[in-house]
């Protein structure tokens, strides 16, 4: 049999390790289906994104432990760690998931709160009198 590929995926404060191994498309989150765990379909829909681009949906089984972050980042996290996994698989797929988008890891994090400010860059009132 071969041996189930692993990859990790990371947004924001999210990070997701995800174990890729031949199946009957069932996609496990933290000991839970993915629906039950992404109650939002869109976020569902962005786990699916990788396996539906290369046509995979029912072929592999997907294991998945989340951490950190909220809903959105985890499930974006998990949709790079699994076309991480596809690669290792196969690395002809790459074109068809990079033209997906699906490879970017999205650098994109909270600005931090500056000194003086209220948050980021959100100023107090200003009163002229």
């Amino acid at each position: 049999m071969e041996k189930q590929k692993n990859a990790v995926g990371r947004r924001k404060q999210a990070v997701t390790r995800v174990f890729l191994s031949k199946g009957d498309g069932k996609i496990i989150i933290n000991n839970k289906s993915y629906k039950d765990y992404f109650s939002l379909v869109y976020l569902q829909n962005q786990v699916e994104l990788p396996l539906k681009s290369v046509e995979l949906l029912d072929k592999y089984d997907v294991k998945i432990n989340a951490s950190g972050g909220g809903m959105k980042g985890q499930a974006e996290a998990a949709k790079l760690g699994i076309a991480r996994a596809l690669l290792q698989v196969n690395p002809d797929f790459r074109p068809v998931l990079k033209a997906a988008g699906v490879l970017r890891r999205d650098p994109r994090k909270v600005e931090r709160k500056k000194p003086g400010r209220k948050k980021a860059r959100r100023s107090f009132q200003f009163s002229k009198r």
